[in-house]
């Protein structure tokens, strides 16, 4: 059995990593720190040491070079990204944010001990060329590319403006057996509604005024190869019953002409729209809706990716420098912190243009909070130093009872309950690790409401909320 050193001088949270771990098959031992760590290792070798960054006396990456042939997965919190990159350049296999979610914790575990061949892992993003992040979102998105790009069944790509529609239809026509074959990209959005039907199936010689030639449509021109149709709630209705008949009887017939013909090609959509709406509202057909919606793959925003933001601003940053001709630049923590509270509404798209644009605008080594050029509130770049600990232990109604019950998302509650009242929101998420909008979600998905005062507005403090 794989075994796995858990190195962290908080018992809630040692104590529950093992639980999840064993839960999952695993070996799990504990240490509260490095010189604990070392004396455990002498006893029993591991496979996989877990870490915290910071520990009673010598920091977790202390163990990278203690102790070489084994991966270390530094655990950190939000506030110290730029930590974590180093711990990287030292030799770290990865590092994982806390509080972090079990999915990704078990993905990262597995990840690790896979490249080492002691437990096959997940798809990873660098299976799939153009893809950057390691959040459960995009781990399910590789695993539901990995097993229908070999198959032809139709797949409806769903997702915001800018999540990366496209880079998904190019992902499953490459890693399919049509990827020999041409692949047809249509923006629905930007043909002029006379023209999508001439443009999509062709048309004959004399159809209409100016078709003085015959010419062959897009998905005749993808035959045997993928049709990927972007922003297919903009179809017209008239273009929507042609397109039905196709992906029924696998035929089209140009226009002006009487013959038709069949054609191999495989469709997939994309839309940012809710389509089964529109089919309700008589906007979109609803027979065509349930043609294409065969396997729907939901793309999620870029808010909702965590730590993915930091490594797509990362690889974008290299680019740039790359093709402006610059020496690397890096990312500042206040920088990194932007980053990550940032809603980002015109998601990887826009973060890229950030990106550029403050590498052009970049005359040192290191890209400030200023030069990104988003709106964020000011409290969300407050210095995270205080916020690099584990959540402290002045938690006194945590018995050693509840110790081996207390799961960290429980932890997590209970410190919120009983501290909300003495701190603001930004010194409650410092004692946790986190940034103010992670305490948010947190509050939102497990159903704790902010405290309010006697006249019912948020309880607000001077450095809080």
């Amino acid at each position: 059995m794989t075994r796995i050193l858990i190195v962290e001088d908080e018992p809630i949270i040692r104590k529950s990593l093992r639980r999840l771990l064993e839960r999952n098959h695993y070996e799990a031992s504990e240490a509260s720190s490095v010189k604990d760590a070392l004396e455990r290792i002498e006893e029993q070798s591991a496979d996989l040491i877990i870490s915290d960054l910071r520990l009673p006396g010598e920091p977790g990456t202390d163990l990278i070079k203690l102790l070489p042939s084994v991966p270390v997965l530094i655990m950190t919190s939000y506030a110290s990204l730029r930590s974590a990159v180093d711990s990287m350049k030292m030799g770290a296999v990865d590092y994982i944010a806390k509080p972090f979610d079990h999915d990704d914790m078990l993905q990262a575990v597995a990840t690790i001990l896979g490249n080492r061949g002691a437990r096959p892992s997940s798809v990873a993003q660098g299976d799939l060329p153009g893809f950057i992040g390691n959040s459960a979102d995009m781990q399910k998105l590789y695993e539901q590319i990995k097993k229908f790009a070999p198959t032809t069944t139709t797949v409806l790509v769903q997702g915001e403006t800018g999540t990366g529609k496209e880079l998904v239809a190019q992902a499953l026509h490459a890693a399919s057996q049509r990827a020999h074959m041409p692949m047809i990209s249509v923006n629905c959005a930007a043909i002029p509604e006379t023209l999508i039907e001439s443009e999509l199936f062709g048309y004959e010689k004399g159809a209409f005024t100016g078709a003085a030639n015959n010419r062959i449509g897009l998905i005749e021109a993808a035959a045997g190869g993928t049709l990927f149709l972007d922003e297919i709630g903009e179809l017209p209705l008239e273009a929507q019953a042609r397109l039905l008949r196709f992906l029924q009887e696998g035929e089209i017939r140009a226009i002006g002409s009487v013959k038709t013909r069949k054609v191999d090609v495989r469709l997939i959509a994309a839309t940012h729209r809710d389509l089964k709406r529109l089919a309700r509202n008589g906007d979109f057909r609803e027979d065509l809706y349930y043609r294409i919606n065969v396997m729907q793959f939901n793309l999620p925003p870029l808010r909702a990716r965590g730590d993915d933001i930091i490594r797509i601003a990362e690889a974008c940053l290299e680019q740039c420098c790359v093709k402006l001709g610059k020496a690397p630049i890096r990312l500042c923590a206040r920088a990194q912190r932007a980053l990550l509270a940032y809603p980002w509404p015109g998601n990887v798209r826009e973060l890229q243009n950030a990106i550029e644009r403050a590498a052009i605008l970049c005359d040192g080594d290191t890209i400030d909070y200023d030069l990104l050029n988003i709106d964020i509130a000011a409290d969300a770049l407050d210095d995270g130093d205080a916020g690099e600990r584990s959540p402290p232990q002045e938690n006194t109604a945590v018995t050693n009872e509840t110790l081996e019950e207390l799961s960290l998302e429980d932890y997590f509650q209970r410190f919120v309950l009983e501290h909300q009242d003495s701190m603001s929101e930004t010194e409650l998420a410092r004692k946790l690790g986190v940034s103010r909008k992670c305490l948010w979600e947190r509050r939102q998905r497990l159903g704790i409401p902010r405290k309010k005062c006697a006249k019912g507005n948020s309880r607000q403090r001077a450095g809080g909320s």
